[in-house]
């Protein structure tokens, strides 16, 4: 008997063990990020870095910029938020959602125009986008910061309500407006220059550049939120994404520092 209810006693405890909470499980993130989708090459790369050097884990959520700002909005947890626009941080600040003194401008984010390789539609301007039977992708003005920046150039430039007739589709994210004119489903597309130097079919793509006059070039920045549980951590990640180490990567996947 004294045998049986040892054994009994140790398969409980084996049992507990196995129960404990987080026992047996991934390890929960230390910190958690939401960056544009089209930073998804570089803010992967730094993650990835920055886990290995500290011993942390970190969740990323890539998305339109509307997206995860409207997703910090609505309550959900994040530490560090990272969209295509200062646009986002500027009004995440005056909600209260990220600390003022944590902005940083890490790089330019520059537009430009990608069409078909071969260039069926020729397309050489801006203004090329308004001739009849081109058909255009653009960003959703509500969603992603290259739609809301999409429209202000063509705003700017007098062309927003012409090009309407043409546009066949609004896209929810920058990557995915990558893919109409690599498919050949629309003549032109404007997405940020530096998707175009590592989307994964990028051969099947041209650039057509946007002159300076006519162009209006953005800045990505970063910030940590002010409902951050691990402040500490979350500032050495937003001082890593910007640091010399950090700005190599950026620059490997095609982003312009921004001028100091």
């Amino acid at each position: 008997m004294k045998k049986s209810l040892f054994k009994r006693m140790i398969s409980l405890l084996i049992a507990a063990v196995f129960f404990i909470p987080g026992c047996g499980k991934d390890k929960p993130a230390d910190l958690v990020v939401f960056s544009g989708a089209g930073l998804i090459k570089p803010v992967g790369e730094l993650i990835t870095a920055f886990e290995k050097k500290e011993g942390v884990k970190i969740n990323a959520h890539y998305g339109g910029s509307g997206e995860i700002f409207g997703m910090i909005g609505a309550g959900q947890y994040c530490d560090i938020l990272i969209p295509g626009a200062e646009k986002y941080t500027e009004d995440a600040l005056k909600n209260g959602w990220v600390k003022g003194d944590t902005i940083k401008k890490i790089v330019l984010h520059e537009p430009t125009i990608a069409v078909p390789a071969g260039n069926p539609g020729k397309i050489s301007s801006l203004s090329d986008l308004a001739k009849p039977g081109v058909k255009v992708a653009i960003g959703d003005p509500k969603g992603p910061a290259i739609g809301r920046i999409t429209k202000k150039i063509l705003e700017k430039n007098k062309l927003w309500d012409k090009i309407q007739k043409n546009v066949t589709v609004k896209g929810p994210t920058v990557n995915q407006l990558v893919i109409y004119p690599a498919l050949k489903q629309v003549d032109a597309t404007i997405v940020w220059k530096d998707v175009t130097a590592w989307a994964k079919d990028k051969e099947k793509i041209e650039v057509v550049q946007i002159s300076k006059k006519e162009n209006i070039i953005k800045t990505i920045p970063t910030a940590v939120t002010t409902k951050s549980k691990n402040q500490e951590l979350a500032l050495k990640f937003n001082d890593f994404i910007t640091s010399e180490e950090g700005m190599k990567v950026w620059q490997k996947w095609g982003f312009e520092p921004c001028a100091k």
